[in-house]
């Protein structure tokens, strides 16, 4: 059905106007009563994040997310866009999006006045209708909201104190739309304050130009909750002003953390090779982030992002690809030895605190892969330190003790001077060849992984010797695109002498 092209036309055929939250609100009802998804893309939010943001439409307010970085912040904003009709009717050639039957810039009221319900008008998709900026300190009041065009003025001969003299900023072209601000604080208090006659009186100023401008508009903005950056804050005049403040969070569990990045990662790549990846290995890759959160060498205060699994899990892929490449394999597993692979992708998405940067940030990635790799290896195998009560002086105390227990065989194969090497280059025969020379391995990894063979099975062997390396039952020596396991008490001999 074609679209009316004239205000009369418009009129005839039904269509009335509505202000932008009272149109998000209509629609955002509709489709909860039809049972829709509302966020497309948005996971581990749905009893969290998510009502408090339908909440706020609901209401009709202005909202601002605070999270740390990689929380999809920006995402929940961008989806906003769904909540609007497809198209919206404007006046032609309008620069501020005017309504047909209430213009507000000189423009058009003059187009309307002149030409009345033959006054053509043309529609707008909703794509059109959202605008952010990011906030940073060299942004302007003009930027934002206008400044005077002194060409304009003098191409149309007119005076400084004639309306059309205004050169429209970001926010008035988004008018009947969303706009957002991300990080907020960074924005200077002086522009800050410019924001505030918009809130609260829904209109611009210019200049001290005697122009009021009612503008219809859903303000959006995104912050940091710990200003890590040291850039600024948010003016209390202006957050007292945002009606709806919500708190994002990182996954909860693991199975949502997977769910983004699977969702994300660039891993429907031109198939090369097939790289397929064990759950052990996949559950691991996920823990990386989740160990980086609580890392005493991280600066908590800027947050893990979730980007930083998404760009391992990338990484080691082609770690995997390279080696079929090398091989001339069709396909091969991914190995716990691919994941050294994802150092390059933590190393610039981890903040460090001072003790971390004395470390150095390539052994503070390497810790916490090991550690990621432990606490997947629990997850799967008998954990190796039992906690029993030990007499005290006064009372019975708790203390971890180490139980080799099922491992003992591995153990005793390594202690008797037999050493493992292992690569990422070779080729999924030689892997299996070298991890099955350790006596009872396999047999101890089909018991606890169960249906695991071939190339699974081979690196399910791998992943219990790396296990046992990151409980302090194996030494682990790192050779130059490779590892060497050993036994603990010769390896410390070694280092003694």
């Amino acid at each position: 059905m074609a679209k009316p092209t004239t205000i009369g036309a418009l009129k005839e055929s039904g269509w009335k106007s509505r202000g932008v939250k009272d149109e998000m609100r209509d629609n955002l009802v509709r489709r909860i009563q039809s049972g829709a998804r509302l966020f497309e893309g948005i996971v581990g939010y749905d009893r969290t994040v998510l009502p408090q943001v339908i909440n706020a439409v609901l209401s009709r307010h202005n909202l601002i997310l605070l999270g740390l970085r990689g929380q999809a912040k920006t995402r929940i904003l961008r989806s906003l866009i769904e909540l609007l009709d497809e198209y919206m009717p404007v006046v032609r050639d309008s620069e501020i999006n005017d309504d047909p039957y209430n213009p507000i810039s000189k423009r058009a009221r003059e187009l309307v006045a002149l030409h009345g319900d033959d006054t053509e008008i043309e529609w707008l998709h909703r794509d059109a209708r959202y605008a952010e900026k990011l906030a940073t300190p060299d942004v302007s009041i003009a930027d934002l909201i206008g400044d005077v065009d002194p060409i304009k003025a003098a191409t149309h001969k007119l005076t400084f104190a004639d309306e059309e003299v205004i050169h429209f900023g970001i926010i008035p072209r988004t008018n009947r739309g969303i706009f957002a601000i991300n990080e907020l604080p960074d924005l200077q208090p002086r522009i800050q304050v410019g924001l505030l006659n918009i809130l609260e009186e829904k209109d611009i100023q210019i200049r001290g130009f005697p122009v009021r401008i009612p503008l219809d508009l859903m303000l959006c903005f995104s912050a940091n909750p710990e200003d890590y950056t040291n850039r600024g804050s948010i003016i209390t005049p202006l957050k007292d002003r945002i009606e709806s403040q919500i708190l994002t969070h990182y996954p909860l569990t693991l199975d949502d953390s997977k769910a983004i990045t699977d969702q994300e990662a660039w891993t429907s790549r031109p198939k090369l090779a097939e790289i397929h990846v064990p759950a052990f290995i996949r559950d691991a890759i996920e823990q990386i982030a989740f160990e980086a959160r609580k890392s005493e060498f991280v600066d908590q205060a800027s947050g893990v992002s979730a980007r930083m699994t998404i760009a391992i899990l990338e990484s080691v892929l082609s770690n995997a690809e390279r080696r079929c490449l090398l091989t001339k394999q069709k396909e091969t597993w991914l190995r716990v030895i691919d994941l050294a692979a994802g150092i390059p992708a933590m190393s610039g998405k981890l903040e460090l605190v001072y003790e971390g940067e004395q470390e150095g940030a390539h052994k503070v990635a390497t810790t916490i892969i090991g550690a990621a790799v432990r606490t997947t290896f629990e997850k799967y195998f008998p954990g190796v330190y039992a906690t029993r009560a030990r007499a005290g002086r006064n009372k019975r105390e708790a203390v971890p003790q180490r139980e080799e227990g099922p491992y003992k065989p591995v153990i005793d194969y390594f202690a008797k001077g037999k050493r493992l090497e292992l690569t990422d280059d070779s080729g999924d025969a030689d892997f299996a060849k070298q991890v099955k020379s350790v006596p009872e391995l396999e047999k101890l990894t089909l018991e606890y992984l169960k249906g695991l063979k071939g190339g699974e099975l081979a690196v399910g062997m791998e992943f219990v010797l790396e296990g046992l390396h990151q409980s302090s039952l194996l030494a682990k020596e790192d050779l130059d695109r490779g590892v060497l396991y050993c036994d603990m008490l010769g390896a410390m001999y070694e280092n003694l002498e």
